[in-house]
């Protein structure tokens, strides 16, 4: 590695981490994603690296173990600063994983504070008087308090924080973000007096807030949130480099996406794709439970029957149906609907396929498991907080992993777009 790195993140999913690689790599940071905790980068040329981890709903202790050693190995090669990444919609339980890593952080780094945000206000997102909203929604009303690991049944991002850190928060709204930087830190000091540790979380209601944010808390070592400020806080410490050109989206080849979401926008963005004309097929769990269907009989139809076209094959459905599949075992049968998902995947690389494209965090982390990279370079966005990315090991694919919520209703056609080159699009 030529120098330090500037900036560590560490995602606990591996969506969530290319989500936040996107938006650091639109400030000019050459930005690299890691599955994992690296194990070599000494040849790597990088300002700032993202560690994905799968930390959002496994053990906590054993997430808290995972975020700390991803943290020391970011300050040993150099992060003057670490963001601790965790979605928008602050999916967790009330017993963490949130909370309980921030404060092994806080305290690992010796830090007095840090930054609660989970805002993305140009997905929706915003933090209102201390209360989350999803696209007008309060959290609590939204889609995601029917979430089938992490039901989000309240918005107050203080309370939903309180309820799985051991130190409280200091709420920042409206009236007291619109101060200046001096006033904004007297408050602080006042409301924080004879607190050990403790977390701010201020309103973040529209794009431009991003500014004043990173502005008043840019120089913490410590900081967390979804990806809305990210790039704000990666230009304020873009002054030690040179801006960086994002590597080439396109590369010939047929392309596959592979949905395993079931949120309202991935089942929206299939039926764009199936309206579009292209080939689909969706998955039957039952038949994948009862070894009627397997990953290559899946596969082998999927080729004959396309005719050279563009591939979608999926598992999504609708929440009542999804329910009544989980009646069979909700980890069997996920774990079923991934792993078919992921050799599929494995098959089509096989096959010669260079564009992949994959809807779900947990089915984006079995794909990239399964195909075995894990680094990659991060280019240009398909869509906020989804960028193509190309593996360090074979810089001939592409893959772009989705979250379930995020993008345009025509998300999948314009990452096909995207990634191919102008003589394959011809």
């Amino acid at each position: 590695m030529n120098r330090k790195l500037l900036f560590g993140c560490i995602a606990d999913d591996f969506t969530g981490a290319s989500d936040a690689a996107s938006f650091i790599a639109k400030s000019g940071m050459r930005t690299m994603l890691f599955n994992g905790v690296p194990r070599n980068m000494e040849e790597l040329d990088i300002d700032a690296a993202v560690i994905a981890l799968k930390t959002r709903t496994i053990d906590r202790d054993q997430a808290v173990t995972d975020s700390l050693m991803a943290a020391d190995w970011l300050i040993e090669h150099g992060a003057g600063h670490l963001y601790s990444k965790y979605c928008s919609t602050f999916d967790s339980t009330p017993e963490g994983n949130i909370g309980p890593v921030m404060d092994a952080l806080l305290e690992r780094c010796q830090e007095e504070s840090s930054i609660i945000c989970p805002a993305l206000p140009v997905n929706g997102r915003i933090v209102k008087q201390g209360k989350l909203y999803v696209n007008g929604l309060l959290l609590e009303e939204s889609p995601m308090k029917d979430h089938p690991l992490t039901p989000m049944r309240e918005s107050h991002v203080g309370k939903l924080m309180e309820a799985q850190s051991k130190y409280p928060c200091i709420m920042l709204g409206e009236e007291s973000m619109r101060g200046t930087k001096e006033e904004i830190e007297t408050y602080i000091k006042r409301q924080a007096e004879g607190k050990e540790h403790y977390y701010l979380v201020p309103d973040y209601r529209k794009d431009e807030d991003a500014c004043k944010i990173a502005e008043i808390f840019g120089e913490m070592k410590v900081l967390s949130g979804g990806s809305g400020i990210l790039t704000e806080l990666c230009t304020r410490y873009m002054e030690e480099v040179t801006q960086q050109k994002l590597p080439e989206s396109g590369v010939p080849g047929r392309a596959i996406i592979l949905a395993g979401s079931c949120s309202a926008a991935t089942l929206g963005q299939i039926a764009e794709f199936k309206k579009a004309g292209h080939y689909s097929l969706k998955v039957d769990p039952y038949s994948l439970a009862e070894g009627k269907e397997t990953a290559e009989s899946i596969w082998r139809r999927a080729m004959e029957d396309s005719s050279g076209r563009e591939i979608l094959i999926y598992s999504s459905d609708s929440p009542d149906k999804v329910k009544k599949v989980q009646e069979c075992g909700k980890e069997k049968m996920a774990s079923i609907i991934e792993s078919t998902l992921s050799e599929i995947a494995v098959k089509a690389e096989e096959a010669g396929v260079r564009r992949i494209i994959v809807a779900g965090g947990e089915t984006s982390g079995a794909v990239t498991q399964a195909l075995g990279y894990d680094a990659y370079l991060i280019g240009q966005s398909i869509a906020p907080g989804v960028p193509v990315m190309i593996p360090a090991k074979n810089e001939g694919v592409r893959l772009v992993l989705k979250s379930g919520n995020f993008g345009q209703p025509d998300f999948f056609l314009r990452a096909l777009e995207q990634t191919a080159n102008e003589s394959w699009r011809k």
